[in-house]
């Protein structure tokens, strides 16, 4: 009875339904609704390292597609007047006649009362013309080039020509003349045709020329250009230089651009796929045909790689001094797919236990179903970085096999042929090796930034609650 005659009624109004008034101090989650593609997107844009080696990557794939259709040069074309030409190098030349035959007379100009070996006509990148007086106490006589000066060691360079005569003589030299400094060297002979301590040097500016008609013929300048003899021209413009045999580098880098990145990119795409099919197959199946699916990756693992790029060069009929860019890929495809096959199954171990696939299956879903909508979009993330990772491994590899002579041959271009080539001349054009070389580190470092930016933003564990 006190409990019943204490309650007390309660007559509500239309006021105490009102809504409540907003406060700025109530705490509660704002973060906005996203799913998990949208979330690493996020996180991958704020990584400014993975952000510019994507964009790096991006222009790589531009310099290799769309380059040559802005830079139209064959990268085979050789400007034999351009040989090794480092970049911003004088590319002028005079407009000279045509090249006439010679008879060991003097130019007007030329004429010197000192004796010795000296030059008698202007020299220029037609023909170097000496001359020199007899030679008293010789048996013979020999002429050396060389582009350095003579040293205690007395180099004498490149034996041009040989004079049994001791008198009086003349020679003309159009062995590869290019703008430089070069270095003759008249030598005495004895008896026994040895080299003995009496010779003659002399230093020789040689400036390049051009004739007319060359000029008309290689488009120098505007048809109604009107030229004279004496004029000056500049020859074809090559902004990353010119390579041994005057090949201009940037086309020959866009060329072996589309060869390294398709080697590259397609060869790690197939034996990803592969992996990927093997490792989820031998994931999901699990018993006594994942343990024999594994072992048979084990021992694929363990074969030489170099051997069987050998083989499979074999077997193709790829001879020497031949491109074996088939080879390559099928050697890379064969023999780089369990990493990632083990990699995948490893995931595909771990998330057929979770309850969600339990459910599925008591759901009535097929095995393909439970994979190919499961299992492996949920590892998709870790493929995309395992794919990642491979592109830069499968580029080195590459241009490995290039610079050994087992990749691509010339004059198909490649980075690491280009490598090869250019290591030959390190030390007097190093622009030869340079470029290709930067390229090939730019495309690796990209990629492995760039993999390591998506691993960290494809890690579910990683996301904010921002």
């Amino acid at each position: 009875m006190s409990d019943l005659s204490s309650t007390r009624l309660v007559t509500l109004s239309a006021d105490d339904f009102a809504p409540l008034p907003h406060r700025d101090d109530v705490h509660g989650i704002n973060r906005p609704s996203r799913s998990y593609w949208q979330d690493a997107w996020r996180r991958l844009k704020s990584n400014r390292r993975a952000l510019f080696s994507l964009w790096l990557i991006l222009g790589l794939l531009a310099f290799a597609l769309l380059g040559p259709l802005l830079w139209q040069v064959d990268p085979s074309r050789q400007d034999i007047d351009q040989i090794s030409q480092a970049p911003g190098a004088d590319r002028s030349a005079e407009i000279v006649p045509e090249y006439t035959a010679w008879n060991g007379s003097v130019q007007p100009g030329f004429e010197s009362d000192a004796a010795g070996l000296r030059i008698a006509a202007d020299a220029n990148s037609q023909a170097v013309r000496l001359v020199w007086d007899a030679v008293p106490g010789a048996s013979a006589l020999r002429l050396y080039r060389n582009i350095f000066p003579i040293d205690d060691e007395l180099a004498f360079g490149l034996p041009i020509a040989e004079f049994t005569s001791v008198e009086a003589g003349f020679y003309e030299d159009r062995l590869d003349l290019r703008p430089d400094t070069y270095y003759y060297t008249l030598v005495s002979l004895d008896q026994g045709m040895n080299l003995s301590a009496q010779y003659q040097e002399l230093a020789v500016d040689v400036r390049r020329v051009i004739t007319l008609d060359e000029v008309r013929e290689r488009e120098l300048v505007a048809p109604d250009v009107e030229l004279a003899l004496g004029d000056e021209v500049n020859l074809s413009f090559h902004p990353f230089g010119t390579d041994y045999l005057g090949r201009d580098i940037l086309a020959r880098l866009m060329s072996g651009a589309r060869v390294s990145l398709f080697i590259g990119i397609v060869a790690p795409f197939l034996f990803v796929l592969l992996g990927v099919a093997y490792g989820s197959t031998a994931g999901f199946i699990g018993g006594k045909v994942d343990q024999i699916m594994m072992r048979i990756a084990d021992f694929v693992v363990a074969l030489p790689f170099l051997l069987f790029m050998i083989l499979f060069q074999v077997v193709f009929g790829i001879g020497p001094g031949e491109s074996g860019i088939l080879p390559m890929l099928v050697a890379l495809i064969l023999l780089s797919w369990p990493a990632t096959a083990r990699l995948v199954r490893g995931q595909i171990l771990q998330i057929r236990q979770e309850a969600y696939v339990s459910a599925s299956r008591l759901l009535g879903a097929k095995n393909y179903y439970l994979v190919l909508r499961h299992m492996i979009p949920n590892t998709l993330g870790v493929i995309l970085v395992t794919l990642t990772f491979a592109v830069p491994s499968a580029i080195f590899t590459e241009a490995f096999l290039s610079f050994i002579g087992m990749g691509v041959a010339p004059p198909t271009a490649s980075w690491g042929s280009m490598s090869n080539e250019g290591l030959a001349t390190m030390l007097t054009h190093p622009h030869e090796l340079i470029f290709p070389a930067i390229f090939i580190s730019l495309t690796v470092l990209a990629f492995n930034l760039l993999g390591d930016g998506l691993r960290d933003a494809l890690d579910s564990r990683m996301r904010s609650l921002e």
